[in-house]
């Protein structure tokens, strides 16, 4: 039985966005870098541009918008985490080797925890973090 939200809120789809004034940069970084699928994009939709990553037939989406006047976004506190669970401790080692050569290199997690587990903390171009967590670190 495939499990699926509450039948009082039968959401099909979550699109997490976030603005941005470095909106190339943030394609490079998570589509060359980390490895995610661009599975869209739009120019000049209202004054905004923007482009959506993830994983082809997941209904998990990231979204960066950009508006034609601007769209600064810098990160509200180095806690703000976009944490993805990997189940294979090379793969992770390769990613985080790719974006060290990008010079997006590790950085200390706020908090402690996530270094206890053997995760890798890293700043995107703007500031906002992402842990590669393995999941054998997961309790």
């Amino acid at each position: 039985m495939k499990e699926h939200w509450s039948d009082d809120l039968p959401v099909a789809q979550v699109r997490v966005a976030r603005p941005t004034d470095k909106l190339k940069e943030l394609e490079i970084f998570y589509c060359q870098g980390l490895g995610l699928r661009k599975l869209g994009s739009f120019e000049k939709h209202k004054g905004y541009n923007g482009f959506m990553v993830g994983l082809p037939g997941f209904g998990y989406h990231l979204e960066f918008t950009q508006h034609e006047a601007g769209s600064p976004c810098p990160a509200p506190s180095q806690d703000n985490l976009l944490v993805l669970y990997i189940p294979d401790q090379q793969k992770i080692d390769t990613v985080v080797e790719r974006l060290s050569r990008m010079n997006y290199p590790e950085v200390a997690p706020e908090n402690p925890y996530w270094q206890e587990k053997g995760a890798v903390t890293i700043e995107d171009p703007d500031g906002w973090r992402l842990v590669l967590m393995p999941t054998a670190g997961i309790n």
